[in-house]
């Protein structure tokens, strides 16, 4: 599994960022950062969102722009990490290497 695509419970994400879960949980209330739950039913999301060792910078208005056009949560996760070749990659990968102004473009056209 990519990098992109790994996805890891909140714990995991407190640890990465250097915060408490609480804040974790806040981040996740200010729609700084979305979940999904994985097959054992806990909550988890992908590593690329904090690898390193922040929230990805256009991220947060990302996740507004598509939750405004009607995108869930997994929604939002499965757009992120969906390849695409005229990138090339995902929006996550793009958004770790600071093209963010190209992702948010694409997230309001596709939530429009």
């Amino acid at each position: 599994m990519p990098e992109d695509h790994e996805l890891i419970p909140l714990p995991d994400v407190a640890e990465l960022l250097g915060i408490s879960i609480i804040k974790v949980h806040q981040l996740l209330k200010d729609g700084q950062l979305v979940v999904t739950t994985d097959d054992q039913g806990r909550r988890v999301l992908p590593r690329v969102f904090v690898a390193g060792g922040t929230v990805l910078k256009a991220l947060p208005s990302v996740i507004t722009l598509l939750r405004d056009g009607g995108y869930s949560d997994a929604e939002i996760i499965d757009w992120m990490l969906r390849p695409d070749d005229s990138l090339p990659g995902t929006p996550a990968r793009a958004l770790a290497e600071n093209r963010g102004t190209e992702i948010k473009r694409r997230a309001q056209a596709a939530a429009f």
